[in-house]
């Protein structure tokens, strides 16, 4: 078993076009914090390349905005201070460009986010202990 975890927690709510553009998203800044979790390419039998993909399973999981805000909550307490987070919030959707989500975050208290998704990588044991019993999304 390794010894560290990922997982993607979405608003379940959330219309089916915005769960997979919020888990898309989060996939991606995750990879770019932790290329390390990312293991090379490989060939099929046709000698054709795929790009690495992530060395270990993602759970894919549910909760609802009070949930997911919650969690980002304990992220500031010790012992989950080290955790690997990503967040994906109502005001980042909105946005057209990288530039006005910069300008409109600085604008925008915490407290007014609506989160649409978390990703959390790190120790196996903090994650499970934030997230163990959150349901998988179906």
């Amino acid at each position: 078993m390794r010894p560290e975890k990922c997982v993607v927690v979405l608003d379940g709510e959330l219309p089916l076009g915005l769960l997979a553009n919020t888990a898309a998203i989060l996939g991606v800044t995750l990879g770019k914090e932790l290329p390390k979790v990312v293991g090379p390419g490989v060939r099929d039998r046709s000698g054709r390349e795929h790009l690495g993909i992530i060395e270990f399973p993602v759970p894919v999981l549910r909760s609802t905005p009070e949930g997911i805000r919650a969690l980002r909550e304990r992220l500031y307490e010790p012992g989950f201070q080290e955790l690997t987070a990503v967040d994906f919030s109502d005001v980042a959707q909105s946005c057209k460009t990288y530039d006005e989500f910069m300008e409109r975050m600085g604008e925008v208290p915490e407290g007014d986010l609506r989160y649409f998704g978390l990703a959390v990588c790190g120790a196996r044991k903090q994650v499970d202990r934030l997230t163990g019993s959150l349901p998988l999304l179906r």
